[in-house]
């Protein structure tokens, strides 16, 4: 750090693609007479090859997660961010109580898509000096949800529902205890994409013949009425980049290797995704090493070396990653079929 403060910086660029026609998440700064506004969202949206535009400090004498170094002309200026502003959320997770650390490690992790709550540094520092909880300042979830559905004898146990003459509007009443209901879809809730395709142009016969056509499987990405009106009130479309994914049957694995006299006991391999591009690919996995005792599976591919994302890194950077700590590494990695998933529904 510097003059003793901990700081750790992310560095984000603008998005080029991101057109001005996506407009910053953003709420008045109404007081409530105690000199506290109100938090403030905001999406940000890059391109891989980029970043979003400003750093994110801890600093000493300086309460909270610091916004900082916002670039100019980048996507974090061109939506609002604020020198100052303190970080309060994640993709709809409060952060404020956090680890300095583990926070830059959720904005990494979100990919190329983040939705950041802040408030102000002013309304920030009264909001502590009055002992305020300021996860209650938030709302509980905004978060839309992906349910990944398999049909049993009765079907897929939801019905849809949709304004007579109005296309893209569609409602779910679901059966309980069926198969959508164990899925984790609510009761009412609103139907946003259908296999990764928004279904907001979709007439209620060809929403029927899509859902015909996924044979005994289909995700769901859907929202509640009170998440789908945050994001209709603030001109934003919900995507599943910000979709909580708890429910489904793919999971990331986390994976910690101790080296042993013989190694971790595994190859590590650059070939063709299942998504486009290369990634890098677990391959001979040793029995007995490591490696294998840890969990890994040869086919698995890796996301992240050591709490960090390799999202674009070739074969030699990766290497050199999880040769970083001499007799230990931990690995985020995902097997074959949970990566052709995410794929499939554009995450």
């Amino acid at each position: 750090g510097l003059g003793g403060d901990k700081m750790s910086i992310i560095k984000f660029e603008f998005n080029p693609k991101v057109g001005i026609d996506n407009p910053a998440l953003t709420l008045t700064e109404d007081t409530d007479g105690e000199g506290v506004g109100e938090p403030r969202f905001y999406l940000l949206t890059k391109d891989s090859t980029e970043t979003f535009g400003f750093c994110l400090h801890e600093e000493l004498g300086c309460q909270g997660h610091v916004i900082r170094q916002i670039e100019q002309g980048g996507v974090a200026q061109r939506r609002g961010l604020q020198d100052g502003d303190r970080l309060l959320q994640v993709n709809g997770h409060f952060v404020d109580h956090m680890d300095h650390l583990r926070v830059v490690q959720k904005i990494k992790a979100s990919g190329n898509q983040v939705l950041l709550a802040v408030l102000d540094g002013a309304s920030y520092e009264a909001a502590k000096s009055l002992g305020r909880d300021l996860s209650q300042m938030l709302p509980d979830d905004i978060r839309p949800r992906l349910c990944h559905v398999t049909r049993d004898k009765s079907g897929f146990g939801f019905s849809v529902s949709c304004p007579e003459g109005t296309k893209g509007t569609f409602q779910l009443s679901v059966l309980q205890d069926g198969p959508a209901d164990r899925a984790g879809v609510p009761p009412g809730s609103w139907l946003l994409e259908l296999n990764g395709d928004s279904v907001k142009s979709y007439s209620h016969a060809q929403l029927t013949k899509k859902l015909k056509q996924s044979g005994n499987k289909v995700t769901l990405l859907v929202a509640s009425s009170a998440v789908e009106e945050f994001y209709r009130l603030r001109g934003l479309r919900v995507t599943a980049a910000l979709a909580d994914t708890s429910r489904l049957p793919f999971k990331v694995r986390e994976l910690h290797l101790v080296k042993g006299p013989a190694g971790y006991g595994f190859l590590l391999k650059e070939d063709d995704c299942s998504s486009g591009g290369v990634g890098q690919f677990l391959w001979d996995v040793d029995v007995g090493l490591p490696a294998e005792q840890a969990g890994m599976k040869e086919g698995d591919r890796v996301l992240a070396v050591n709490g960090e994302s390799i999202e674009g890194l070739g074969h030699e950077q990766t290497v050199h990653r999880i040769r970083a700590r001499e007799d230990q590494v931990t690995l985020l990695v995902i097997d074959p079929a949970g990566d052709e998933f995410y794929h499939s529904v554009g995450l």
